[in-house]
C-alpha cells in the first residue's frame, strides 16, 4: 500500500505560479500528476520515471510545467508557471511502486491522492 497526499493548490491569476507537493508513505516507483476539470475525463499531466532521469509532459503545458521528485524525501513535485484558465481543476498525484517506464496514462498507475484544487482566473 501506497499513501500519497497532494498539497500547494490554490487560486491563482493567469501568469502566475503554484508549486504542488505529494508526500508518499514510502518509494513510489513511477510517478505522476493528473488532472480534472469538472464535467471532463481525468487527464495526464506531467509523469517521471523511479530514477527522476526520464519525464513525460502532455504538450499543454511542456515547457510550463516541471516535474521533479526527492526519493530521500519520498516526495514528487509539480512546479507550474504561466498558468492559464484552462489549467484549472483537481489535481491528483499517482504512484505505481513496481513500475516499467513509460507510464504516462491514468491506467498505468494504481494509488492515488485525494487532489488538490488548482483554480487560474483571467
Amino acid at each position: 500500500q501506497v499513501q500519497l497526499g497532494e498539497s500547494g493548490g490554490g487560486s491563482v491569476l493567469a501568469g502566475g505560479s503554484l508549486r504542488l507537493s505529494c508526500s508518499t508513505s514510502r518509494y513510489t516507483g513511477c510517478a505522476g500528476w493528473f488532472r480534472q476539470a469538472p464535467g471532463k475525463e481525468r487527464e495526464g499531466v506531467a509523469t517521471i520515471s523511479p530514477g527522476g532521469v526520464n519525464t513525460y509532459y502532455d504538450g499543454s503545458v511542456k515547457g510550463r510545467f516541471t516535474i521533479s521528485r526527492d526519493n530521500s524525501e519520498n516526495t514528487v513535485y509539480l512546479q507550474m508557471n504561466s498558468l492559464k484558465p484552462e489549467d484549472t481543476g483537481v489535481y491528483y498525484c499517482a504512484a505505481k511502486p513496481f513500475c516499467i517506464w513509460p507510464a504516462t496514462r491514468a491506467s498505468d498507475f494504481n494509488y492515488w491522492g485525494q487532489g488538490t484544487q488548482v483554480t487560474v482566473s483571467s
